[in-house]
């Protein structure tokens, strides 16, 4: 864990999170949260609270372990990243080098090259079973959105997502996708290893991140995880179906207790928020890349036309930049880098405050 800062230096912001979060528990907004802030190294502000189980009545802890969704996607960012560096891989290697069976076709029955820069940056022309109509390929098909439940292994997954048309033009366009599913097979055949294994010996065990990984480590430490619901978010089942995107999207939440479970690098992590500090604050100081290749991740890689996270946000590696705070009307400094999770997770790194948030 990092260590905390002795100095009273966040009696205001404590105040603030303070606030908004009894805020969201009372309005039943939400049923448990683990908010933690770090600045210039320093964690500032730390807090568990509300339930990591409301009907056991078993409180939030700060080490309680929550699916991930979204947030394994800049860790296995970073994974593939450091295969860069290592020239085991490049940024402009198709995929098919990797995946030669990797063949999706434009509408017009064109084979367009994609490369791992396009995978890395959603610009590949993939997609989301949740940001099609029902009657779309990917639910046809029965692609996987990383965190349902499937009896299909990576490799059938990558082989459905080929047989789907592309949206768009590799390279012409920006669409959240599977794309970093299929980033995590290339890592597979790069590294000869499964995918558990070459982020746990790329990022994970590098950064001692031990709650973290493709399994989870504690199944007492799990938070259950809740939907939206009145009057008050209601416990999702084992298998549920909850609005998102505006669309009925499936959701298994025991899902990573099956170890037939394909490792979806897009969605299919547990972990705790300190693990995920840890790991982003080491982004923010400048380890486990090189310096360059930091500083790509808060370059703008990819133009989203606003389809990110909103007016003022475009895509570097592993999430959305802050290019116009003006436009946003954040605090935020330019250069943030932030996503989110669908099972409520947000993160960001505000370099310029050297403000780290879970």
């Amino acid at each position: 864990m990092i260590p905390r800062n002795k100095h009273d230096r966040g009696v205001g912001l404590r105040a603030r999170v303070d606030h908004a979060i009894e805020a969201a528990l009372q309005d039943q907004r939400i049923v448990g949260t683990v908010v933690l802030v770090a600045e210039g190294g320093d964690i500032i502000y730390g807090r568990a609270a509300g339930f990591a189980d409301r009907e056991a009545g078993r409180p939030m802890e700060e080490n309680c372990i929550f699916l991930l969704s979204s947030v394994a996607k800049p860790i296995v960012t970073a994974a593939a990243l450091r295969l860069v560096e290592d020239g085991r891989m490049s940024l402009g290697d198709s995929v098919r080098r990797w995946l030669p069976e990797f063949t999706p076709r434009l509408p017009d029955g064109r084979v367009p090259e994609i490369t791992i820069h396009h995978l890395l940056t959603h610009s590949a022309g993939l997609t989301y079973v949740f940001m099609e109509p029902e009657d779309g390929p990917y639910h046809r098909l029965r692609i996987s959105n990383g965190f349902d439940r499937t009896d299909a292994d990576l490799e059938e997954i990558v082989r459905r997502i080929a047989a789907a048309p592309l949206s768009y033009e590799p390279g012409a366009g920006w669409g959240y996708s599977m794309a970093i599913d299929v980033l995590g097979a290339v890592i597979e055949k790069v590294t000869q290893r499964l995918l558990p294994q070459a982020a746990g010996e790329l990022v994970l065990s590098a950064l001692d991140m031990r709650d973290t990984g493709f399994a989870i480590v504690d199944r007492r430490r799990l938070a259950v995880h809740y939907a939206d619901g009145q009057p008050e978010p209601r416990r999702m089942a084992d298998d549920d179906h909850v609005s998102f995107f505006g669309r009925p999207v499936a959701f298994c939440p025991v899902r990573l207790l099956d170890p037939r479970a394909f490792p979806s690098a897009g969605a299919g992590m547990a972990g705790t928020a300190s693990d995920v500090l840890r790991f982003l604050e080491t982004l923010r100081a400048g380890g486990l890349l090189q310096p360059q290749t930091v500083s790509s991740m808060f370059e703008v890689q990819a133009l989203t036309r606003e389809q990110a996270e909103g007016p003022g946000w475009e895509f570097g590696f592993g999430g959305a930049v802050l290019v116009d705070p003006e436009a946003t009307g954040t605090p935020q400094a330019a250069g943030t880098l932030q996503w989110n999770g669908a099972y409520g997770h947000k993160w960001f790194i505000d370099p310029a405050n050297e403000l780290t948030l879970v």
